[in-house]
């Protein structure tokens, strides 16, 4: 017998608080049932949240009564109160990260994770404390991409513990399935799951916590928008016309939710060949930087196709880490300079006046 939504919220419903203003039922966001296991997900505010805390074991407990149900996932969030503004680190920021920045991209296939994971290498390069989170539920690809084959641990309070590689904080849903195992999940689950990778996880003190994003301006990007303060967004294109009309709108989606642009990445944007020295523009070139100008946003770089870069990340061992000396290495150097300047002034701003976040 199949879990019906109606048999969770009648088992949700049963359940009272004193404190609470209302039904139990109007704090539930969404339900989503996988095989056997139920996902639920409360909405709440800041002054609300000790009591849902508490209310936990009870709504685990009654769901779990129901036949067919082996596991139950209890997701909490929260949203800013209207009467009273809360500082609390679970309403947009992650308690020790002092910011996020997004690397998108409005197609797939421009190299966006590469771009994100040798950004990433760069910033911890000039100092800085980086973590990266790769926030591509259906596609994880950090993984293999870091060379990365095992599990993360838990604390004794169930937070996932990132995983350590090249001086990075790494997570990843890759590594909680199978490479070869696909990803079949609702929205409603697939926002959980990355709220769980935000918020339950121990990063620690970090500088920058880099989050290599999905393609296109779906769920994630707008659940990322709604449930952390991001410094900004990076947005990676190659230089061609029909990539860069989709980086348009991945640009005017950051906008419309005011998340800063920190700039613009033009990858594969030239292909020098390694026996004749002659240069071709395989996608065109100028394209992005072009864009960037009409735009008014920073230009952070332009970043060839070479043998080197692809080769890195199949084999788990990036370019920045391979060949640190590498023309390609300082081109992702001197992006990450340029994009931590970005990050400071934007930090500077946002610390003068922290902007609400809407969503039309």
């Amino acid at each position: 017998m199949i879990v019906t939504e109606e048999a969770i919220k009648q088992q949700i419903s049963m359940i009272t608080h004193p404190q609470l203003k209302k039904n139990l039922l109007e704090y539930l966001s969404s339900v989503a049932v996988r095989d056997k296991i139920v996902e639920v997900v409360f909405e709440v505010t800041a002054s609300e949240l000790p009591v849902m805390k508490e209310l936990q074991q009870s709504i685990e407990k009654n769901i779990s009564n129901l036949s067919n149900v082996e596991k139950v996932h209890f997701i909490l969030t929260t949203h800013r109160s209207v009467e009273k503004k809360s500082s609390s680190p679970t309403l947009g920021t992650l308690l020790g990260v002092k910011s996020i920045v997004a690397i998108a991209s409005g197609k797939g296939g421009v190299g966006k994770s590469t771009t994100a994971i040798n950004i990433a290498l760069a910033l911890r390069k000039l100092g800085h404390r980086v973590g990266i989170l790769d926030a591509d539920i259906y596609g994880p690809s950090l993984p293999r991409m870091l060379g990365i084959h095992e599990k993360p641990g838990v604390t004794e309070d169930k937070k996932l513990i990132p995983i350590q590689k090249y001086d990075l904080k790494v997570m990843s849903i890759g590594f909680m399935v199978s490479e070869k195992e696909p990803i079949i999940w609702r929205g409603p689950m697939v926002q959980g799951a990355l709220q769980q990778m935000l918020k339950d996880v121990v990063w620690g003190d970090l500088d920058v916590l880099v989050v290599d994003m999905p393609p296109g301006t779906g769920d994630i990007q707008l659940t990322l928008a709604q449930q952390v303060s991001l410094t900004g967004a990076v947005i990676v294109s190659t230089p061609q016309d029909i990539a860069l009309v989709d980086a348009r709108k991945g640009l005017a989606m950051f906008t419309r939710v005011r998340v800063p642009i920190l700039g613009i990445v033009e990858n594969m944007s030239l292909f020098c060949c390694p026996k004749c020295q002659s240069v071709t523009e395989i996608f065109g070139h100028g394209g992005a930087r072009k864009e960037a100008e009409s735009l008014g946003v920073p230009f952070l770089g332009e970043v060839p196709i070479e043998l080197s870069i692809r080769q890195g990340c199949d084999q788990g061992t990036p370019v920045g880490i391979a060949f640190p000396d590498s023309p390609s290495s300082q081109i992702y150097q001197a992006i990450g300079h340029k994009l931590w300047l970005e990050i400071e002034k934007n930090l500077d701003a946002q610390a003068r006046q922290t902007p609400e976040i809407t969503m039309a």
